[in-house]
């Protein structure tokens, strides 16, 4: 279940919230009963697509759980070598169950092409935001061994902390010791309510309004191929993907941060405008934020950070780089994807840095957004054959730099990419300012039903709906 499909927004969660605010709000008031229809409406939320995977999640949670507290209690009763102990059995179940139904495959089908044995791959399908609740549940697991959180004693938390649905299936990645009292004494109010409403609303838009329609002429661009592509109609359709994955997970995360409100959770921000970036090392500060925190916090400063000599700062780099590109996917494109990012970031650091504060804003700005591009195609791409063929048809490697294909989708689509690429800038906060907080209020009071009616147009209207994030 997704939250742009009609299931959700008809059925699902109009029923939650009834439910939550009615027995859990109004009636009871107990935080343990309004946990417990959230978990019991996460659980659903999730089994929903694929109900064998519940068992895994469940599995994982009870674990945790126990070992969590294990781990705690050793620590109070100094008693580091078991702690340490429990602590490494903790983080290589996890990554272990995460390694097993993510990359089992892909070291197959390698091992299969370098040594030519007829090693069958086992075709398992993807666990629905594996990446993400296992990378919550490590930041649970690793706080806790250094001291930074307690453990949680209420097997119901600790299962809604990891399974909560808003941010269940693709983020943002929630560390527990951001959520930890919200798990128990959160306050719900109208100001919240309807602040998560809007806010859910605006993500909706970004995704059925802008991300769907953007997708649908990048779709359209790769089925033309690129042994007849020209370079115009290669720009157009990685600048519309550009423009889609930027609303697809943003908007999701604007929809998690929504629904978190609309529940009284407040949850992390995970995107701040990264096509405004006039650096790599700004989008990455800007793009995905809570997936580039954890692995700051948890990869690149244990392994000593930039306090290091510069080769050991690179290789960090280097490493954190490659485990990025991993965790988005098993496959040489995203593997390649990371190093691309770490290279450039380092080049960034360490080569090119002098050079760089003497260009204009503009131009970073250019250059930026160009090797952001390349490395969207390296991302979306099927293969890596595909990726270099198509890199090479944007640089000039194409049949012709204009063709009447590539005319035809500029003409009618440059409305929309305009709006798109306006959209993707703070004008929204902007206009915020300008009207005072009052009046943008009483804009949005009028504003958020139109948006809303319009998505559900859309969304029936419109047959193409993928959601780029869903199996990471």
């Amino acid at each position: 279940m997704v939250f742009s499909s009609a299931t959700f927004l008809i059925i699902f969660l109009p029923l939650t919230m009834v439910l939550y605010y009615l027995v859990g709000v109004l009636i009871t008031k107990s935080t343990a009963v309004k946990n417990l229809i959230l978990l019991v409406a996460s659980l659903i939320f999730y089994a929903w697509g694929e109900p064998i995977y519940i068992i895994l999640m469940l599995i994982s949670i009870c674990f945790n759980f126990v070992i969590g507290k294990d781990i705690d209690q050793s620590k109070r009763m100094n008693n580091r070598r078991k702690a340490k102990m429990l602590f490494v059995s903790a983080i290589v179940f996890n990554l272990a169950v995460l390694g097993f139904f993510k990359y089992f495959n892909f070291l197959l089908e390698n091992i299969a092409n370098v040594t030519g044995a007829g090693i069958k791959p086992l075709n398992l399908a993807l666990p629905v935001g594996i990446s993400f609740y296992t990378f919550q549940i490590m930041s649970y697991i690793i706080d806790l061994y250094k001291g930074n959180i307690r453990a949680q004693r209420r097997l119901l938390n600790f299962a809604l902390y990891v399974s909560l649905f808003p941010q269940l299936i693709a983020g943002p990645i929630v560390k527990y010791k951001d959520i930890a009292d919200q798990l128990m004494y959160r306050k719900e109010n109208w100001l919240t309510y309807s602040k998560g409403l809007n806010r859910f609303v605006f993500g909706l838009s970004k995704k059925l309004i802008l991300a769907n329609t953007l997708g649908s002429v990048y779709a359209a661009v790769q089925e033309a191929g690129c042994d007849n592509m020209s370079v115009l109609t290669a720009w157009i359709g990685i600048i519309c993907y550009t423009l889609q994955i930027y609303f697809d997970f943003s908007g999701y995360s604007d929809m998690a941060i929504g629904l978190g409100g609309i529940f009284g959770f407040s949850f992390c921000e995970n995107f701040n405008y990264p096509y405004i970036a006039t650096s790599v090392t700004d989008f990455w500060r800007r793009w995905h934020m809570s997936l580039s925190s954890w692995f700051r916090d948890y990869v690149y400063i244990p392994l000593g950070g930039n306090r290091c000599a510069v080769p050991r700062v690179i290789l960090n780099l280097l490493i954190v780089w490659l485990l990025t590109g991993f965790w988005h996917g098993a496959s040489w494109n995203f593997i390649l994807w990371g190093v691309y990012y770490g290279i450039l970031l380092i080049l960034e650091k360490y080569v090119l840095a002098g050079l760089i504060k003497k260009v204009p804003v503009i131009l970073k700005w250019l250059v930026t957004m160009i090797c952001v591009m390349v490395g969207w195609v390296l991302f979306s791409a099927p293969t890596l054959e595909v990726a270099i063929a198509y890199i090479a048809a944007m640089f000039g490697y194409a049949v012709s730099f204009v063709d009447s294909y590539g005319v035809f989708i500029l003409f009618t689509n440059f409305a929309l990419l305009v709006i798109a690429g306006l959209c993707a800038t703070p004008l929204y906060m902007s206009l915020s300012g300008m009207l005072g907080g009052k009046k943008f209020s009483k804009v949005m009071l009028a504003v958020t039903p139109l948006l809303f009616l319009l998505c559900i147009i859309f969304m029936i209207s419109e047959t193409y709906n993928p959601f780029l994030y869903f199996r990471f």
